[in-house]
């Protein structure tokens, strides 16, 4: 089973990059073009049956950008079984919310950094 780029969710990548939010709007103005310690991101990279909301393949940290949405039981419960699926192929979620990267992105900009070897 072929785990990266499936053809199926190829739409809806495209639809998520055209509906990015604010936050996730800011973040990828700052990893795109590898300005982040040279390394280089993807946005709303397929893995499997999951659309990651920016993904490094060289270093393998996932960066999840969660809205009120995330704040419910079933989606919480969705969230932590998709992280240790993540987890169980190599690669490392880090959450961050909406909030979060609009007041605070250089705090995670650092945290997604301190992740690199």
């Amino acid at each position: 089973m072929h785990l990266n780029n499936r053809k199926n969710l190829k739409k809806r990548r495209k639809q998520l990059r055209n509906n990015a939010t604010l936050a996730e709007k800011i973040l990828w103005n700052r990893l795109r073009n590898q300005q982040l310690k040279g390394r280089k991101f993807r946005r709303q990279h397929r893995f499997g049956n999951y659309i990651l909301d920016f993904y490094c393949p060289s270093e393998q940290p996932a960066i999840e950008v969660d809205g009120k949405g995330h704040d419910t039981m079933d989606h919480s419960e969705y969230d932590q079984k998709r992280t240790k699926s993540l987890n169980r192929r190599g690669i490392k979620v880090l959450r961050f919310t909406n909030r979060e990267i609009i007041e605070h992105i250089e705090y995670v900009l650092g945290k997604i950094g301190n992740e690199f070897g």
